[in-house]
């Protein structure tokens, strides 16, 4: 039975390549050691005789045929098939990965403040070319209207200035109706049920946000949570309860009688309608007295104190029974 060949995987062949490179190397340190040595054992050349200029031509032939020897000298390359230069290539493109990385790494920093300048300067743009804009339609207005003012008695601006001025009123009107059916059903979807919990001993308004009517009727507990609700619950003495808190119904007195139901969502929710109503009012007619914008409040309530947390209104600093709406635009109207 013939011998078979043995089989080298890459694996081998890379050690043998190694191996054989790694021999190369020792054989040349040999050398250089041997050559070192062979120099050393030299005596150093002495001219006792003769001048100074003599021995630093003697120096400069000793440097000059040392050049010649080593440029005439075959350089010190790789046999064929050594990885020495695979692996000089290796360190140097590692060495250079390396480089960049840090390189990456240190101006990380510097390249996210840049894009965060460039981000203000883009913002700082645009709100530039809006007010330009804005500028340039208010200059082409009021030119439009002096040469229309030029041409126009008094009689016929001061009839155009008070149509502006219905026509003004009728969109505050219409703009006005519509926050306040958008504002009644907010209170009617979400923040009754909401101010009702808070009265009943619940949570603030915000904490919870999911309460149902039957949360309610059951009430919460000192620690603030809904009271487990029965199963025959006496309707009758929940609204009691109801008229107690915050009164009967408008038009109604008391119990006696048949009306309509309500619960305490819509109980709480038409006590901060109320209440919004009165504070516009005192606001609207109070025509700049600051003694009468506030309005007196019977007792503090959940409704109240939403709207001192919303930043809304605000209590007097003397007498916590009288509250009155925040003025947003005084400032900028004076």
């Amino acid at each position: 039975m013939d011998d078979q060949a043995p089989v080298y995987t890459v694996d081998d062949l890379h050690s043998s390549h190694v191996d054989r490179t790694l021999r190369e190397l020792q054989r040349m340190v040999k050398e250089h050691e041997h050559a070192l040595h062979k120099l050393r054992l030299k005596p150093t050349p002495s001219f006792p005789g003769a001048s100074q200029e003599a021995k630093e031509k003697a120096s400069a032939d000793a440097i000059a045929n040392a050049y010649r020897a080593v440029a005439n000298d075959q350089p010190l390359l790789p046999s064929h098939g050594s990885v020495l230069p695979a692996l000089l290539a290796l360190r140097k493109t590692h060495r250079t990965i390396s480089e960049s990385k840090e390189y990456a790494k240190s101006h990380n920093a510097s390249l996210d403040k840049a894009k965060r300048q460039l981000d203000r300067e883009k913002a700082d743009l645009e709100d530039q070319k809006a007010l330009q804009t804005a500028l340039e339609k208010r200059i082409n207005a009021l030119r439009h209207g002096l040469e229309t003012t030029r041409s126009k008695t008094a009689e016929e601006i001061a009839r155009e200035k008070l149509d502006e001025l219905r026509q003004e009123k009728r969109d505050y009107d219409r703009q006005t109706s519509k926050l306040l059916k958008a504002f009644k059903k907010f209170i009617d979807d979400h923040l009754g049920v909401m101010l009702a919990a808070e009265e009943l001993g619940g949570p603030v308004v915000g904490d919870l946000m999911e309460i149902d009517s039957e949360e309610l009727g059951a009430g919460f507990n000192t620690q603030g949570k809904p009271k487990k609700a029965k199963a025959n619950a006496d309707e009758d003495s929940r609204q009691r309860r109801i008229d107690d808190i915050w009164g009967p119904a408008d038009g109604q007195q008391g119990r006696k009688g048949k009306r309509a139901e309500r619960d305490e969502s819509d109980a709480a929710g038409a006590e901060l309608q109320e209440l919004t109503e009165k504070l516009l009012n005192s606001l609207t007619q109070a025509e700049g007295d600051t003694s009468a914008i506030y309005v007196e409040i019977p007792k503090e309530t959940a409704a109240s104190r939403f709207l001192v947390r919303s930043k809304v209104a605000q209590f007097h600093p003397k007498d916590a029974t009288k509250l009155r709406l925040v003025d947003f635009g005084r400032e900028i109207d004076d």
